[in-house]
């Protein structure tokens, strides 16, 4: 029984984790390091992520700093940041490339707290879907034999508290992120 619960749990908090990164990944204003992840850059041949091929800093709120490792390598990572379309243009000084982030209008930032909003009700549908299998998994226990149907009855009343518990959360990172936008 405790099996069924703690798969949930485990399931819930990883939509959590995957919120998160998500979130991170979308611009307030702010510079942040975790809007380069996605960057893949052209190294030797291969494509790598960003940070394999340069050390990325955040100074100050307003620039992202790249050091290359390889300093022939600053064209390259130019071309990886523009084409994965983030919005800032790359300035390069020969040794470092200095990413601005320029301030967000107001149109700006109330549509990305709507892509914030989106990417909460995603996730809580997410998590409604694990709480239908785990609701299927109880009852087919209670099907089977397995478990009683007070068991049954205790058992979907905890998967239910967990569900609320992670919507609850969802609500929490969502409002957080949306007041981090909205911020000048």
């Amino acid at each position: 029984m405790a099996d069924v619960i703690n798969d949930f749990k485990g399931r819930v908090e990883k939509t959590l984790d995957d919120l998160r990164r998500e979130l991170s990944k979308i611009r307030t204003g702010r510079a942040n390091a975790a809007m380069l992840d996605g960057v893949q850059v052209e190294s030797y041949g291969a494509k790598m992520p960003l940070n394999a091929a340069a050390t990325v800093s955040v100074p100050d709120a307003r620039t992202i700093v790249i050091k290359p490792y390889d300093k022939s390598q600053i064209p390259a990572i130019e071309k990886g940041i523009n084409e994965a379309q983030i919005g800032i243009t790359p300035q390069n000084d020969g040794t470092v490339i200095r990413l601005p982030v320029p301030p967000l209008t107001e149109e700006r930032r109330k549509e990305i707290a709507k892509q914030v909003k989106t990417k909460g009700e995603e996730h809580k549908v997410a998590v409604r879907n694990l709480r239908r299998d785990a609701n299927e998994s109880v009852k087919g226990q209670t099907k089977n034999g397995e478990i009683s149907e007070d068991d049954e009855k205790r058992l979907l009343d905890q998967v239910q508290k967990e569900t609320d518990g992670g919507i609850a959360k969802i609500d929490e990172i969502v409002a957080k992120k949306q007041k981090e936008v909205m911020e000048i």
